[in-house]
């Protein structure tokens, strides 16, 4: 119960209490719509329903973005928490405290893409005038809601199975040389580099050529590789460590909070590559505006991870 008396606990179990209150009214109202909806209908009680469906967007609009800044939030909670947990030197070791943290975190990133998805979604219902994605977005609210609240027990679930007396791993156990956590494939430090920037050259051209079925398998295979090249090689350069291999710490004062701004951009840029795939397969058309972003972004982090071995290259005439 000590891990309850955290003020970032307490403010984030309660912004997700609140939070999950406003989704399970949006849900509700969602369910009415759906079950009495008729377009076509100049009844009064079509009149009030369109009226009612307007307050529950805002109120799904409100809830979906917030829910995009309590992530970072959540980042910050569990590395405030490392010191607190014996063995925690920062989030790594707090999320494996418990069976609860790896599937959280998983969830909570399934979740923001689905939130992703469901604003653009909507946005371009709002552009239209006969709004012809209207039920598919509640639809899609309903699956929306079914991850919000297998997410809200999860974080309950989590922070309540943590204990302050139990020794966990620190990040150089579970990252280092000694964890688990080795390049997949068996692969070479220079032959995942490799891969890593062919994958973004090819992220580049089928952005261009507009390809979204193929852009959505190359930037799921792109965010797998970008995060193992950041994990054995580019996160080393930020901690000036070789054998400094956690993908948590750079969220921590020391190095300038760099990993939100190098974890966010990846994920952005992964979003928006996958993004029209999925707006095909929902509502049959995409948004050309996401291909710009997608290279936008992937090339952001690029820059971002290069310009680190670049500097220490500079400063010491050597690689790492």
């Amino acid at each position: 119960m000590e891990i309850f008396l955290s003020n970032q606990v307490l403010i984030f179990l309660l912004s997700e209490t609140l939070l999950y209150l406003l989704a399970l009214i949006a849900f509700a109202g969602t369910l009415q719509i759906l079950g009495k909806w008729d377009f076509q209908a100049t009844t009064p009680g079509q009149y009030l329903l369109e009226k009612r469906a307007f307050l529950i967007v805002t109120i799904i609009q409100l809830l979906l973005v917030l829910k995009i800044l309590l992530l970072p939030y959540f980042a910050y909670t569990i590395d405030k928490l490392s010191l607190l947990i014996p063995g925690a030197m920062c989030a790594a070791g707090v999320i494996s405290a418990n069976i609860y943290g790896n599937p959280l975190l998983f969830l909570k990133i399934i979740l923001l893409f689905a939130v992703g998805v469901w604003l653009i979604i909507n946005h371009q219902d709002q552009q239209a005038i006969d709004y012809p994605y209207f039920k598919m977005k509640f639809r899609f609210y309903c699956f929306i809601f079914v991850l919000l609240t297998l997410e809200y027990f999860l974080d309950i679930a989590y922070f309540s199975h943590i204990s302050t007396s139990d020794v966990v791993q620190c990040c150089s156990a579970i990252f280092g040389i000694s964890g688990s956590n080795r390049i997949p494939f068996n692969l070479t430090i220079p032959l995942l580099l490799a891969i890593f920037y062919l994958l973004y050259l090819l992220t580049l051209l089928l952005s261009l050529q507009r390809n979204a079925p193929l852009l959505f398998v190359v930037s799921l295979m792109f965010l797998y590789i970008a995060y193992q090249s950041v994990v054995h090689f580019f996160g080393t350069y930020i901690y000036q460590l070789p054998t400094h291999k956690c993908p948590f710490c750079m969220l921590q004062k020391e190095y300038y909070y760099v990993g939100y701004l190098l974890w966010s951009t990846l994920f952005l840029g992964t979003f928006f590559g996958i993004a029209n795939f999925v707006l095909k397969l929902l509502i049959h058309r995409e948004a050309p505006r996401l291909y710009r972003l997608a290279i936008l972004f992937n090339t952001f982090f690029v820059i971002l991870c290069t310009a680190y071995v670049a500097y220490y290259y500079i400063q010491n005439g050597v690689l790492l």
